[in-house]
């Protein structure tokens, strides 16, 4: 096996990726779906001590046909480690260096598979501009603006972007978005979301976990227009001194205490709440639905269970509401870390030959990041905050 150490000429390396970007531009379909023989090319980029490989995104292209892994990078391994990690990965090269693995094995596919987002941004335009389609770990990107120079990016080249947002393709959140629209709860009215609310509550729980339950809100309610939101450090309002960076390096965060407002079209309005003092009676983390006609729950994790509830009438005795489980028709079907993200990597796939955005996207995903930057917004200036957000630094940076 062999191992790259030496960082690829930096000179070398943009003059290649710039021409094959602007290829790219000119004939977005030269990297489409692999017909006959020909294989999808596929790297990872991870680096152990920053973020490692995220919830399985380093196998995430094994037993995927029509899918070659050619090599795994990893900055912060020492030999011995990296090769263990790529073969894991599956992949019979790796590198210290990803930028040396994207100009030599010039990969097609690539995942970006560290949890900490700080490197989120360069790992994923080098690899744009090698000219890969990108799935990679969540949270997205740091800010708003990191992301928006990442899509547009990803858009000039006709590149795809998936993030692992799993449960929006978990069958059983598909199956109760299916039948919340054909009337399980009449109208959708309200929308609640907790966070884990465990050791992590606050800031950063609202972004390593409350980004899956803003996008399952919006997978539900369309985009948010508006963000009101009172978040607290040691029982006072935050101020911008109180930024800190967490274990996990995914830009600032700060609060121990979040709850936050949103505003949907068509009079659906949600909240978010993180406060470790709630978590023995919230229970377990995840997001509530309630129509004109019940309610529906989803108890949030890789492999989402889902529950309905219709309100029965008060009496002398209480009431008699039960939460049901809702499963989705037909066979389980495989279960899992694995089985989750293949099923993102599937319709990435699919989106890739369709010329679509896949239903986890680079786009929803970075309108769950924007969400987060909007509480923090309203809570810093006491006002209202408008979605989209036209400050698109991060507002704890400012």
């Amino acid at each position: 096996m062999r191992d790259a150490k030496t960082p690829a000429n930096r000179r070398e390396f943009l003059s290649l990726t710039a021409g094959f970007a602007a290829g790219l531009v000119a004939a977005p379909a030269l990297l489409g779906a692999p017909e006959g023989a020909d294989r999808w090319r596929a790297a990872v980029i991870g680096h152990t001590g920053r973020g490692d490989y995220g919830h399985g995104l380093d196998a995430v292209f094994k037993g995927v046909p029509g899918i070659e892994v050619v090599a795994l990078a990893d900055g912060g391994a020492d030999d011995a480690a990296r090769a263990k990690a790529a073969d894991r990965a599956g992949a019979p090269r790796h590198y210290a260096d990803y930028r040396e693995m994207l100009l030599k094995e010039k990969p097609q596919l690539v995942s970006i598979a560290p949890r900490w987002t700080d490197q989120h941004h360069a790992m994923a335009l080098a690899s744009l501009s090698a000219g890969a389609h990108l799935i990679t770990e969540k949270p997205f990107m740091t800010t708003p603006a990191e992301a928006d120079e990442v899509l547009a990016t990803a858009d000039r080249a006709g590149r795809k972007i998936a993030v692992a947002h799993q449960m929006r393709l978990a069958p059983s959140v598909v199956h109760l978005k299916r039948s919340i629209d054909q009337g399980l709860i009449g109208d959708l009215l309200q929308i609640d979301a907790w966070g884990k609310q465990d050791s992590r509550a606050g800031g950063e729980d609202m972004l390593v976990l409350g980004s899956h339950l803003f996008d399952l809100m919006r997978l539900f309610a369309g985009d948010a227009r508006w963000c009101t939101a009172r978040v607290l450090q040691g029982g006072r309002d935050i101020t911008v001194a109180d930024a800190r960076r967490v274990a996990e390096d995914i830009g600032p965060v700060a609060g121990d205490e979040v709850f936050a407002q949103f505003g949907f079209d068509r009079g659906v309005n949600a909240t978010f709440n993180s406060r470790g003092r709630m978590r023995e009676s919230v229970g377990h983390w995840g997001i509530e639905f309630t129509g004109s006609k019940g309610s529906a729950r989803i108890l949030a994790d890789i492999e989402a269970r889902v529950f309905v509830m219709k309100p029965s009438a008060w009496s002398d005795a209480g009431r008699s509401d039960a939460w049901q489980p809702l499963a989705p028709p037909g066979p389980a079907g495989a279960k899992g870390t694995d089985a989750a993200n293949r099923r993102i990597v599937d319709d990435w796939l699919d989106a890739i030959r369709s010329n679509r955005d896949p239903k986890c996207s680079g786009r929803n995903c970075a309108a769950a990041v924007e969400m987060v930057m909007a509480v923090y917004r309203a809570a810093l200036t006491g006002a209202r905050a408008a979605l989209p957000l036209k400050e698109r630094r991060h507002p704890l940076n400012t």
